[in-house]
């Protein structure tokens, strides 16, 4: 029996078949929308202060619900869970802190402490979500996974497209690294576990810095951290693996995740020939397809990904979050064209 009055999500997430694919964008609920940016203006809040206003931060998740999004993330940053572990970050505008982490005794000072005490803005959005929705759709929580938040811990900053400091880190002091990985770990199996409690559907990992590193980096610092994880909430909710940029679809699969979210340089039923044609796969437009191209273009790539995946066990997003420049009418291009599959 449906949970919801929109079941696409659902029953995708299920791998069953769907009229079209459900479909959400990572970044959704954020800077590409006009809407966001008039109440950022009428709030005048920093960022982190936004995340921790819980009414605010449940506005914020639900102004994509207008574009005909099949399913609700909530508003918040994959930092957010740093605070309380000794290492808070603050965005001027992206993020940065004051205590990068640089040394074995550092890491050593890092807290584990009580998601609900320290983070409890965190469900009251959730919370704030589920009761707006009423039953309409679901909502999906996040965090971001070991690897990834060492790495923003390291480097002290965002990283974009470099993370020279934590990967020597990494290679001089494996040892402080995997103390650091499996704090981190901790956390976020009870941060996951907390959004689940407070509402949230089904979770989804991040790995912002898969496309930075090497296969071996991935084998041994990423991928037993993502078991860890997916194995901790097996049964309580469906669980997504997102790696940026990573190809190796067989790596996803090994990490124990029920989706996976690949990149647009695979299709879905090359993924499937590899790990099996019942897999739920969600993507995989382009994001800077969705940003640069015309709009043939995109209607073009997004009817192949649709195509590819059967209209089975298939939730449509991008392969990465929508990039800030992103013409805001292409956004509503694409999802007029996904809803009328």
């Amino acid at each position: 029996m449906a949970s919801y009055s929109n079941d696409l999500f659902e029953r995708a997430a299920r791998g069953e078949e769907t009229a079209r694919p459900p479909v959400w964008l990572m970044r959704q609920a954020g800077r590409t929308d006009p809407a966001y940016n008039a109440l950022r203006e009428r709030e005048d809040k920093p960022l982190e202060d936004l995340f921790r206003d819980a009414p605010l931060s449940a506005e914020i998740s639900l102004l994509p619900k207008r574009l005909g999004i099949d399913a609700i993330i909530f508003f918040q940053d994959i930092l957010t869970s740093l605070a309380p572990m000794g290492c808070p970050f603050v965005f001027r505008p992206g993020p940065v802190t004051e205590t990068p982490i640089r040394s074995a005794a550092q890491i050593d000072k890092l807290a584990l402490f009580d998601v609900a005490d320290e983070l409890p803005f965190v469900g009251e959005t959730l919370r704030l979500i589920r009761d707006e929705l009423s039953g309409e759709m679901p909502v999906l929580g996040f965090a971001g996974a070991p690897l990834t938040l060492a790495t923003f811990m390291i480097e002290g900053k965002s990283f974009g497209d470099s993370a020279e400091v934590t990967l020597k880190f990494l290679e001089t002091d494996p040892k402080a690294m995997h103390a650091l990985l499996e704090k981190l770990t901790l956390m976020t199996i009870d941060y996951l576990k907390y959004q689940i409690e407070s509402g949230a559907f089904a979770v989804q990992l991040f790995e912002s810095i898969a496309h930075l590193i090497t296969p071996k980096i991935y084998q041994d610092f990423a991928l037993p951290y993502h078991r860890r994880i997916f194995d901790a909430l097996k049964g309580l909710a469906p669980t997504i693996i997102f790696a940026r940029g990573w190809g190796n679809v067989r790596d996803l699969d090994a990490s124990g995740a029920d989706i996976l979210s690949i990149h647009s340089d695979l299709s879905i039923a090359d993924a499937r020939a590899q790990i099996g044609e019942s897999r739920v796969i969600q993507g995989n437009l382009s994001n800077r397809l969705l940003c640069d191209g015309s709009f043939e273009e995109i209607e073009t790539a997004a009817r192949a990904a649709v195509a590819s995946g059967g209209r089975r066990g298939h939730i449509f997003n991008l392969d990465h979050g929508l990039l800030r420049e992103t013409p805001y009418e292409n956004i509503q291009f694409l999802m007029k064209v996904l809803r009328e599959i």
